[in-house]
């Protein structure tokens, strides 16, 4: 191996340490959190944890498997490398179906507030979160079934000598990935527009009102920024599968996975500055302040 790609590779390893040790401490802080105290057991909150979990796994389980990777790892046992990479994509889908239930929690929340008691039951929230988890590993596993490229003759384990690129674009992409952001994006859309069009009169609605669309304005925000995190390395996967002979620098391809993985360790930081109640509820446990749940 060339000593400057040696040298990328120590680099890339060492950033993607860090963001695997930020991603699980400060995802695992969001899940204490909201066991812990008592008004951040809410429904929205219950879809955050699920998204935390999943960022928990691409700390635990995705960071590791891409540091391998860019190694080649595990050569010559083709079958652990198709899962381990496969991996990859549950954590991104169960992030993907997470991000979707809160769009669409929020928006009943907003519009349609007595359906949304009858609907949004704490039961109904689990029960939608085991179904999320349940088709994102279905999805993430396919290419174990058999839809992937054959063994590469050097038993190296590379993402794009492994993946079947039109199941990662054609599939993933485009089929699983693009339209529940769209979606997504349509749903804060209609709220934000909404919001405008109400603006006096939710001025005077008092501070229910005022929380429901503050809280939609967070997540919005973290939909936004999962988004930005994770579109460079589609994008780039879109240029592998339609044009293969165009040359993409190394460099760039290891800085869109760094970027990819940065989204997970971001939105603790960002539930910190965003939301009072968990950074306050993190202070508590980070502090040894007992139980945390009467902490407002």
């Amino acid at each position: 191996i060339p000593v400057e790609r040696m040298a990328l590779n120590v680099a890339y390893t060492i950033a993607e340490v860090v963001i695997s040790v930020l991603s699980i401490v400060g995802n695992g802080l969001v899940c204490i959190a909201v066991m812990r105290t008592r008004h951040l057991q809410t429904i929205t909150n219950y879809f955050i944890v699920s998204l935390a979990v999943a960022d928990i796994c691409v700390g635990i389980v995705a960071i590791p498997s891409a540091i391998l990777e860019e190694f080649g790892l595990p050569r010559h046992n083709f079958h652990l490398c198709v899962l381990m990479l496969s991996s990859i994509v549950v954590f991104t889908e169960s992030s993907v179906l997470s991000l979707l239930a809160v769009a669409v929690e929020r928006y009943l929340a907003i519009f349609s507030p007595l359906r949304y008691q009858a609907l949004m039951t704490h039961r109904n929230a689990l029960i939608t979160i085991l179904i999320a988890w349940i088709f994102s590993i279905v999805i993430g596993l396919v290419p174990t079934m058999g839809w992937h490229l054959p063994p590469p003759k050097n038993g190296n384990c590379f993402f794009i000598l492994v993946v079947n690129m039109s199941y990662n674009v054609n599939f993933i992409f485009f089929g699983c990935f693009l339209p529940p952001l769209l979606f997504m994006f349509f749903i804060y859309t209609h709220i934000f527009l909404e919001v405008r069009r109400q603006l006096r009169k939710i001025a005077t609605e008092g501070d229910l009102t005022k929380k429901e669309i503050k809280t939609a304005t967070s997540l919005f925000l973290v939909l936004f920024i999962f988004c930005l995190c994770w579109l460079p390395l589609h994008i780039i996967n879109i240029i592998f599968l339609h044009c293969p002979s165009c040359y993409m620098p190394f460099p760039l391809v290891s800085a869109s996975i760094i970027l990819s993985h940065i989204n997970s360790a971001v939105n603790p930081i960002f539930y910190s500055f965003r939301m009072r109640s968990f950074r306050r509820a993190f202070l508590n446990i980070i502090l040894c302040r007992g139980d945390a749940a009467d902490v407002r």
